[in-house]
């Protein structure tokens, strides 16, 4: 019987990449805060799960109609822009980055990013438990 890492790992293999994504967003944003006219962006993390898990709009998933179509589940990887993010308290130059939010969303991406390794990381025990039968 073959193992199925689709189905064994789960959303965490896309959630990784996504927060890491958001990750880089993120920190370009912070690197930022003193650019006359830069706009902050941020990845809708929920969407990207989903269109990178396949589900698409309304929960159903895409379905390929032609030999030459790629399969929704093919690339796990971000490929939608950011989305510009408004501010609460726009800047007189025109910078849109609110460098407290900017922290506080890029620390708990990284806590969401951690606790999505840490539960990757024991399913993959746990595979490799099964696989030396323990």
């Amino acid at each position: 019987m073959a193992i199925s890492f689709d189905k064994a790992l789960g959303i965490y293999e896309s959630a990784l990449s996504l927060r890491s994504e958001r990750a880089g967003v993120l920190a370009n944003n912070l690197a930022n805060v003193n650019t006359p006219g830069y706009k902050a962006r941020d990845i809708d993390f929920q969407q990207a799960l989903k269109d990178s898990m396949g589900q698409g709009i309304g929960g159903k998933a895409a379905k390929t109609t032609h030999a030459a179509h790629f399969g929704a589940a093919e690339n796990n990887r971000f490929s939608g822009e950011p989305l510009y993010r408004s501010p609460s308290q726009p800047s007189v130059d025109g910078n849109t980055v609110e460098e407290q939010k900017e922290h506080a969303e890029y620390m708990k991406n990284t806590l969401e990013f951690q606790a999505a390794f840490t539960v990757l990381n024991s399913k993959f025990k746990g595979l490799t438990k099964a696989i030396r039968g323990e």
